[in-house]
């Protein structure tokens, strides 16, 4: 067992896995059933789960509608009151709620923040928006809170619950779009569910990592005092336990605000998400970048101040006044009631004109055209080099992509010959070099850089996965891995999800190298940390739609497009990550590396990055998870993975469809979060 074990752990199944590889590529033409899986193999999930969802809707359909007209009259009701509050009073409220929790700063920012809602005459529209998170959060948190407390109290629980968790914040929205639709029908409320569905997620993660935290001499300490079970979770666990949850409160608002388009598409409501997604279906640049900003900068104050009081450390106040205590408290009443007041008589307050509002869309709409017009040489230039040198050799390999037309030149089979033994010298040369493991991924590489990700074989593609998890986890993650693999071949969805690897992995690739640099420049440069910061800030808040529409302009529709906006999306962990990182490298160790010598150069290499190795790998892997979840949003520019077949499902209103391209994207996800969260652990104890 042990030389099996040691046999499976070394070179020597990475060497016959290579030589399968070639052989199962030699007698391709005989072994057609090994490059793509045959149909007849399939196991016709599709049918059966639609049969599913029909019984479903019709044996408790009418309870999903009933329940969906009851918090509709809440959602008016919510909706109803938060549009009742005149824009300068809840300006106001907002000013002073950021300055009483951080600041003269913060409340500038929200002040310019709530302002420019108010000022491009989207005020009712954001307000709308706002309603639907007000309503959603605290039905999150208080759901949150409660699986969350049921996972602390029973590893049974949450062995069940954390697959779960990880399900729904993997799976696609749109996945779940169209079964949310069948039961509770069209409308705001199936906006809501959708909303609620994403953001209890982080609630839940949170609150029972704040509760496993809690000290256990705090516990014990307090059933010697004689409290009851009720009484220690409450008073002891909970207190002790209450930044981890306010963060988690804190993430959940964060998780909702970005739904707010998605649940516009399937609410149809008169809110900010409806105008952005209507501006970017009329590929509207100028209008979706304003409408956009006004859902990052919700968001953005919310976050800022949700994480303040997440943060905040609790003073001892009893020797102050009850002005002292609650004066901010008082100025927030006094100005609502004031500025009230004064809307009555100077309706400007309440209704802000038409003739002062400021709305640029026109110039920004110019500024692209001109953009596209001025440059359009460098912008194919640019499209070409990528799509054929880069893109289409991973895609579909160099013995397809290689032409007179793309390369100006035939692949013939000399070059061939000599690219073969380009690839086994460079593979000895990294054997003898750097160890059997790089020569592993430069024979790997050389072959699928041949034959493309759609040419290899899948019992390779698998195989290699396999074996990787094994020698990263152990047996359990390899088990997982082999489960995951056969799901992607057993459903059908193998060529579509081998095509969201090729696409979500140059994405990831380019984003850790060139995150990882700006990183490096934020750790060491204060100035570039705060250019970068609020850029970081836009590019994750910003309705993920908007981030398409730039890149849709310039570069039109196709998988380059695509790649630039999973890139621009995904690129904020591995920049944010690796600053923190390296920033968090203690001052003794840099200190020590200095008295030995090193210079500035030597000093980040072999003292910052390697210590800051796990936080990094932390940040690869949030990269990878950001990768696919705009995945699904990129496929609406023109690619063929599994996110098309998401948008075909949703479209075709084939429950069956969508659901597993959905659930495989999540697989993808959870399989390579596992293993990134692995190799960081093994790495943090090195």
């Amino acid at each position: 067992m042990n030389g099996l074990r040691h046999w499976f752990s070394g070179v020597h199944a990475w060497a016959a896995l290579i030589a399968l590889t070639l052989a199962l590529l030699i007698f391709r033409d005989a072994l057609a059933w090994s490059v793509r899986y045959p149909n007849e193999w399939v196991v016709p999930l599709t049918p059966w789960l639609n049969s599913g969802m029909n019984w479903v809707i019709d044996h408790f359909g009418a309870y999903f509608r009933a329940f969906s007209d009851t918090l509709a009259v809440v959602m008016r009701l919510v909706r109803n009151l938060i549009n009742a509050l005149p824009w300068s009073v809840v300006l106001a409220l907002v000013t002073v709620a950021a300055f009483a929790l951080a600041g003269w700063r913060l409340a500038l920012f929200s002040f310019a923040a709530v302002l420019y809602m108010v000022v491009i005459g989207f005020w009712t529209q954001a307000m709308n928006s706002l309603a639907l998170v007000v309503l959603s959060v605290p039905i999150a948190v208080i759901i949150g809170f409660a699986i969350g407390t049921l996972g602390f109290a029973s590893e049974r629980a949450d062995r069940a619950i954390r697959p779960t968790m990880d399900l729904l914040q993997t799976v696609p929205a749109f996945a779940y779009l169209l079964p949310i639709l069948l039961l509770f029908g069209f409308g705001p409320v199936v906006g809501l569910i959708a909303s609620l569905l994403y953001a209890v997620p982080p609630m839940v993660r949170n609150t029972t990592l704040g509760l496993r935290s809690v000290n256990a001499e705090t516990v014990e300490a307090g059933r010697m005092s004689g409290a009851t079970t009720a009484q220690l979770f409450w008073r002891v666990q909970v207190p002790c336990a209450k930044r981890q949850i306010l963060l988690g409160i804190n993430q959940t608002t964060m998780a909702a605000f970005s739904m707010v388009i998605i649940a516009s598409i399937i609410g149809g409501t008169a809110d900010i998400g409806w105008e952005v997604l209507t501006a970017i279906r009329r590929a509207l640049f100028g209008e979706s970048l304003l409408l956009g900003l006004v859902i990052a900068l919700m968001a953005m104050v919310m976050d800022r101040l949700t994480a303040r009081i997440a943060v905040r450390e609790i003073t001892d106040r009893q020797d102050q006044s009850f002005a002292q205590r609650y004066r901010y408290w008082i100025i927030a009443l006094i100005l609502a009631l004031g500025l009230s007041l004064l809307a009555q008589v100077m309706p400007f307050l309440s209704d802000y004109p038409r003739e002062w509002r400021y709305y640029p869309a026109a110039q920004l709409n110019a500024a692209v055209t001109y953009i596209v017009a001025e440059f359009s040489t460098s912008i194919d230039l640019i499209k070409r080099v990528a799509f054929f040198y880069v893109m289409l050799p991973v895609k579909m390999g160099l013995e397809r992509t290689i032409s007179p037309f793309s390369w100006g030149f035939t692949f013939t089979d000399t070059l061939k010959v000599a690219y073969a033994v380009a690839i086994v010298a460079l593979t000895g040369v990294a054997w003898l070099r750097r160890g059997w493991r790089i020569a592993t991924l430069s024979a790997f590489i050389g072959i699928l850089l041949f034959v493309g990700i759609t040419g290899m074989p899948w019992p390779t593609m698998a195989g290699m996965a396999v074996l990787l998890a094994y020698q990263v986890g152990g047996r359990r993650m390899a088990l997982g891995m082999a489960a995951g693999m056969g799901f992607l071949l057993l459903t059908g969805i193998w060529q579509e999800a081998m095509l969201s690897v090729y696409l979500c992995g140059i994405a990831v690739l380019l984003s850790f190298v060139i995150g990882g640099t700006l990183g490096v420049l934020a750790a060491e440069f204060r100035p570039v940390s705060a250019v970068l910061r609020p850029i970081n800030d836009t590019l994750q808040t910003m309705p993920l739609f908007v981030i398409l529409i730039p890149f849709v302009m310039i570069f039109k529709i196709g998988e380059f497009t695509a790649l630039l906006a999973i890139i621009a999306y995904a690129i904020v962990p591995s920049i944010r990550y690796t600053e923190l990182g390296i920033r968090g490298v203690s001052p003794e160790a840099i200190e020590a590396g200095r008295i030995c010598g090193c210079t500035p150069w030597q000093l980040l290499w072999r003292v910052k990055l390697p210590l800051a190795s796990p936080v990094i790998m932390l940040g690869l892997n949030q990269t990878i998870m950001y990768a696919i979840v705009m995945l699904v949003i990129a496929a609406l520019v023109g690619t063929s993975d599994l996110g098309q077949m998401v948008y075909i499902g949703l479209g075709d209103g084939d429950f069956g469809v969508g659901i597993i391209a959905g659930v495989g994207m999540a697989v993808i996800a959870m399989l390579a979060d596992r293993m990134m969260q692995t190799i960081s652990r093994k790495q943090a104890r090195n």
